[in-house]
């Protein structure tokens, strides 16, 4: 006697893929051309894959507005599902593509600055060592809230903790000094000076985006760390530059335009080669603020991202 097999519900009541795949590019870019440009596809076609899966759900997913559009109560609801359930299936074809042509694919997450100062300048020894390994990077300064469907299998972070599953190595604590060029500090020579340093072109690193990391130094915090106050600055004194991009700081300074803070491990190798100079001896080490490589536990036992790991772990 033949066997039948149920029905499967969850398979029979799913909208179809091709679809799903049209409202999630719809709804990523608040635009039906643009989807289907990104699709290859025409317009029409998205236009009509969407207003099928509005007749299957019951319910209107965008409003239109013009050539835009927003997405309704419903059809957020649906995007958040949807654009999870593709970031997953994305991700595992990936890794199955990456065994069969014999490349492993490893995801690194770090900050911006990480990435542009440290580890850029690094890599090509890695990539030379280990040609079977592809590196994804993903930078940010947002480690606890990351889009959904994204784990990393390293961090390089100041966090100890960021989720379950990750084990933390602590590597090495912060060093931070002013940092100008030479052409500058000859310009400037009362830089050689604490309350010339103070009452100069300071380029500030803001704690804007920064609300997870534990402490902050500012050029306030640096210079209260010496006994100088920066609320003593003259009204005359010249223009104190806030920005919350740190590579944007450093390519300032290069440019001749002021003094900033240099963390040691982003700027050293800068001031080693003599492009960036140290105008006072003085510096804060901050023995309290470690920065972490952040492993996945579920990696332990996997032989490319040890190697990986145990790169880092080396370099730093």
């Amino acid at each position: 006697m033949v066997k039948h097999t149920e029905p499967d519900q969850t398979l029979i009541k799913m909208p179809s893929l091709r679809a799903v795949k049209s409202f999630v590019a719809a709804a990523k870019y608040q635009n039906f051309t643009r989807a289907a440009e990104a699709l290859c596809v025409t317009q029409a076609a998205i236009s009509r894959q969407i207003r099928e899966l509005e007749t299957y759900l019951g319910a209107e997913l965008f409003k239109r507005a013009g050539r835009a559009v927003e997405l309704t109560a419903a059809g957020a609801i649906f995007f958040d599902a949807a654009q999870l359930s593709f970031v997953n299936i994305a991700q595992a074809a990936e890794r199955i593509r990456s065994q069969n042509v014999g490349k492993r694919v490893l995801t690194l997450c770090c900050s911006p600055a990480f990435s542009a100062l440290w580890l850029s300048r690094r890599l090509p020894s890695f990539f030379s060592a280990n040609p079977d390994i592809d590196l994804n990077l993903i930078t940010t300064q947002n480690f606890l809230s990351m889009e959904p469907g994204v784990r990393p299998d390293i961090f390089i972070t100041k966090m100890a903790k960021i989720r379950a599953g990750y084990r933390s190595l602590p590597m090495f604590h912060d060093v931070i000094y002013p940092v100008c060029t030479p052409r500058y500090l000859e310009q400037h020579p009362e830089l050689r000076s604490l309350p010339g340093l103070r009452d100069s072109v300071l380029l500030n690193l803001s704690p804007y985006g920064r609300s997870q990391v534990a402490e902050h130094v500012d050029w306030g915090v640096w210079l209260a760390f010496h006994d100088v106050d920066i609320e003593a600055r003259g009204s005359d004194s010249p223009h104190f530059f806030n920005a919350n991009d740190y590579n944007m700081l450093v390519q300032m300074v290069l440019n001749h335009q002021g003094v900033a803070l240099g963390w040691h491990h982003l700027v050293g190798h800068l001031v080693e080669q003599g492009q960036l100079v140290r105008p006072v001896e003085e510096q804060v080490v901050h023995k309290e603020s470690l920065h972490y490589l952040t492993f996945s536990e579920d990696k332990e036992d996997d032989e490319a991202c040890c190697r990986l790991r145990d790169w880092l772990m080396e370099q730093l």
